[in-house]
């Protein structure tokens, strides 16, 4: 596990924290001393993290799971938006309902939790904000997948925008864009592997790292910035 510095004893949420990529980032974090509170859909069961129950497209929902983070462990300092849907539907099949439960889950569900916490960020002249995105979109995905790669392309602006907006306070904002991790989500796109030139798929740990890395003091002067975690896949 990557060792960063700065982390110790700070608060981090990480949102999709149930399994898979947000697993890997919660356990990194509380390995690194921070005080992490997992969020989904139920509440995870991780050692020495604090599970929460969130659906973070619910406004009042998101609310009272900050709330309750804040009354357990102190205020935010670092936020993971990672919760996120992966509907793989051609375009002229993707429904109304689906459209807007993918943009609902992965967009707006990061604007709402971002909203919620940075008013403490600023209060306090300190904050990492850090999404997990995807290549998806910036080139629009390899599938058929419109309103993952738009949900993905807006919340990575969303992060540029809080960088632009909150750096004098002390708080840096910047988003991942990773292709084919090693999860269940990419269980069905085993036949992509041979399109990316290191060979293999990349591990959840290998995301988590430079989550905390991105976290961690080391980074204090890097915002703004979309990191692209995808073995060449996309090289841009």
């Amino acid at each position: 596990m990557i060792q960063v510095e700065g982390l110790a004893g700070r608060v981090a949420v990480v949102t999709g924290a149930g399994r898979g990529i947000g697993k890997a980032i919660a356990e990194t974090l509380s390995g690194n001393g921070a005080q992490v509170a997992a969020f989904d859909l139920v509440a995870p069961e991780h050692p020495g993290i604090l599970g929460v129950a969130c659906d973070v497209s619910d406004e009042a929902a998101v609310d009272a799971a900050f709330a309750h983070v804040e009354s357990t462990l102190g205020h935010v300092a670092v936020l993971v938006i990672n919760a996120g849907i992966f509907p793989i539907v051609p375009f002229e099949e993707t429904t109304r309902e689906l459209w807007d439960r993918t943009l609902a889950i992965n967009l707006t569900g990061g604007f709402l939790c971002a909203r919620r916490v940075l008013p403490h960020m600023r209060e306090h002249h300190y904050g990492r904000i850090v999404a997990i995105g995807s290549s998806a979109g910036k080139a629009g995905g390899a599938r058929s997948v419109a309103a993952y790669a738009t949900s993905k392309g807006g919340l990575m602006t969303l992060t540029k925008s809080i960088a632009n907006e909150y750096a004098a306070f002390g708080i840096t904002s910047n988003a991942l864009a990773p292709t084919l991790i090693d999860t269940d989500m990419i269980a069905d796109q085993r036949d992509l592997m041979s399109r990316i030139p290191v060979g293999r798929f990349g591990k959840p740990e290998e995301v988590a790292a430079l989550v905390a890395f991105l976290a961690s003091e080391h980074a204090g002067y890097i915002t703004g910035e979309i990191t692209d975690i995808n073995g060449g896949f996309l090289v841009d």
